[in-house]
């Protein structure tokens, strides 16, 4: 019966977001409060499962439905859970004014169902599966506001998610035609027998798409600074606190399992990784929208744990500091973020706008809101005595750890000393643009006299007191929480137990914090304070220099898919009209005897995707074309495999 438990994890939630619905329709109070005990008896229900357990629903199409406890599938479980109860409880006061909301919470729940169902997954099969389930339910959740930016945002989102979710399909199946399994106790083995190396690369890299797209990886990143910007600021919460999490999910049992101990795949990783925290860092140095700032740094700190799965391969079977550093960031950014997010949404619901410029000061006199939000910044800055400083030890440990393992082997250092240098800079980015958030909002003279004293509710209150506890709580008892989360996850990559206790507050490991914090001052007073802002009549202004022509997604992405694609697209559409219609002519002059040869087309509207009345077909319908391909396609490939 206790196999039971885990198809409940997935379809409880799901069924009575429905129920919910229904009772929305009449009472939204009373759905609230139902949808708050449902979101309890989950988190209850994984705190109270123990041991490992296995579910096998056999008979679905070809493959089976598999799904399992314990280990790190437990600890995302848990994770999962408990951020989805803070946000079912604060989004009654975050969602006050909003409308759609029977909407939201009817999708909200089925996320959580296809979320829960990623991280409990014991297969590739399931985990795509359950992946694009919550791509889609997730999408009505970021076009909420139903604003012009809010479309764009949620359109960019979904073109990612169905693009990167049929490439990860296309690798899935590679990977199931050349290893002939698709579960992860299984795929280890399969692997290390394969002849074909570079067949498992190329598999490798197309599996790698869509969950690199939804975690936020350089290259694929830019819906999320959209997506998070627009978002109603609980669903940019669960964004950068769970769903970017699925990705790194992926990615971990590509790293972990699939290319166990390949130092290829984990240095290209590693050079991902560091492309990902510094372009992340950078933007959010220049941005002067809060939330945009703090979508930003999601995209750096996720930098930070694909370093740490690179390093897992790098290291090999000495990659213990790696695997417990990049698994605990994925726990303490998610902590660190639902402070930060929320934090955010409280200023938006005073203050109405995120601009840097406009909630100046708001912050002055509020020594709570101060507190609440001082803590999950300390937390992502990495300073010792708070969470983030652990996880961020540990991967900046496994990189000097390779140094110390190639010159013992007179081999040259000089590529992994760079990747150090340029992972201590990417703190030290850290460390300035929260720097910049907290002088702004709780420094500086605020830009009105007086703001509204009661800010906050009880319940709000009381909720992100209770976060703000846990990053210090985690970073200064390393050893009785964090030690046992990575001793309890790390078998999932096939991490093995470190041979001594980890000293975290030797001065060998606070080092690398210290030269971070060093660089951020630095940072901080040269470049924000002096470069990106400017001195007006009314005191300081932050300005935002980022060049518009630096913006992948809009001068190539959209270029690419709104303008090239649709061209050769027409333009194939068109030869092959062409050819079609000149063998028409050729029979009716042979064979038919018609002289003239005369073909009238259908009219050329039927071959183009550019205008119409002024319109842009293709653009307009670019979100729903991409959906319903992307449904086809995946029903095609069900229908097969049955």
């Amino acid at each position: 019966m206790q196999t039971l438990i885990l198809p409940f994890l997935i379809l409880f939630p799901m069924a009575c977001g429905g129920i919910g619905y229904i009772i929305g329709n009449k009472k939204e109070e009373i759905r609230d409060y139902f949808l708050w005990i449902v979101t309890a008896m989950v988190l209850a229900s994984t705190l109270l499962l123990r041991g490992e357990y296995k579910f096998l629903a056999e008979g679905f199409s070809a493959l089976s439905i598999s799904l399992q406890w314990g280990g790190l599938h437990s600890v995302l479980a848990v994770m999962t859970a408990f951020v989805w109860l803070v946000i079912m409880v604060v989004s009654k006061t975050y969602l006050k004014e909003h409308q759609n909301k029977n909407r939201y919470y009817f999708f909200i729940m089925m996320t959580l169902g296809a979320v829960m169902g990623v991280f409990l997954s014991a297969d590739l099969y399931t985990t795509f599966l359950f992946f694009e389930i919550m791509s889609f339910t997730s999408y009505i959740l970021i076009i909420h506001t139903n604003t012009k930016e809010n479309f764009y945002a949620a359109y960019t989102y979904l073109a990612f998610a169905v693009i990167g979710g049929l490439v990860t399909l296309t690798g899935i199946f590679l990977l199931y035609d050349i290893t002939g399994t698709l579960v992860f106790s299984e795929l280890k083995e399969a692997l290390v027998t394969l002849e074909n190396k570079n067949m498992a690369y190329a598999t490798g890299i197309l599996i790698l798409f869509g969950f690199a797209a939804k975690a936020g990886m350089f290259l694929v990143h830019t819906w999320l600074i959209e997506a998070y910007t627009q978002a109603p600021t609980t669903v940019t919460a669960i964004l950068s606190c769970i769903l970017s999490k699925t990705g790194i999910y992926g990615i971990l049992i590509l790293g972990g399992i699939l290319f166990l101990h390949d130092e290829t795949w984990g240095m290209t990783l590693v050079y991902f990784g560091i492309f990902t925290l510094l372009c992340g860092g950078i933007l959010a140095i220049y941005s002067i929208d809060l939330k945009k700032i703090l979508a930003c740094s999601s995209m750096s700190q996720i930098g930070f744990i694909l370093v740490g799965i690179g390093m897992q391969g790098v290291l090999g079977e000495h990659n213990v500091l790696a695997v417990e550093g990049s698994i605990l960031h994925m726990v303490n950014h998610t902590i660190v973020k639902l402070i930060l997010f929320l934090t955010a949404g409280i200023l938006f619901l005073n203050t109405k706008s995120l601009n840097l410029n406009d909630i100046k000061g708001y912050g002055r006199g509020k020594p709570f809101l101060m507190s609440v939000f001082l803590m999950g910044a300390l937390g992502v800055m990495g300073i010792p005595l708070w969470n983030g400083y652990i996880s961020k030890t540990l991967i900046h440990e496994s990189i000097v750890e390779k140094i110390l393992l190639l010159e013992q082997a007179g081999k040259s250092t000089v590529e992994m000393q760079t990747i150090e240098y340029l992972f201590l800079i990417g703190g030290g980015f850290t460390v300035a643009y929260m720097t910049k958030i907290f002088v702004a909002v709780f420094v500086e003279k605020p830009k009105q006299k007086q703001y509204c004293k009661k800010y906050i509710n009880g319940i709000l209150k009381a909720v992100l007191g209770f976060c703000a506890i846990l990053p210090s709580l985690f970073g200064i008892f390393p050893h009785l929480i964090q030690d046992n989360i990575a001793k309890l996850s790390r078998g999932f990559v096939y991490g093995q137990p470190s041979e001594h206790t980890i000293e975290y507050f030797s001065w060998i490991n606070l080092k690398g914090a210290v030269i971070s914090l060093a660089i951020g001052s630095i940072i901080y007073i040269v470049w924000i304070r002096m470069i990106l802002m400017k001195k007006t009549k009314e005191g300081s202004v932050y300005i935002d220099k980022w060049p518009n022509q630096w913006n992948i997604q809009k001068q190539i992405y959209e270029p690419i898919v709104l303008q090239l694609l649709p061209f050769l697209g027409a333009l194939t559409a068109r030869v092959i009209g062409s050819v079609t219609e000149g063998f028409i002519v050729f029979c009716q002059i042979t064979i038919f005897n018609n002289k003239t040869g005369k073909v009238i087309p259908k009219e050329d509207a039927y071959f183009s995707v550019y205008t119409q009345a002024g319109k842009r077909i293709f653009k307009d319908n670019l979100s729903k074309s991409l959906a319903f391909f992307g449904a086809g396609f995946a029903f095609a490939m069900l229908y097969i495999l049955g």
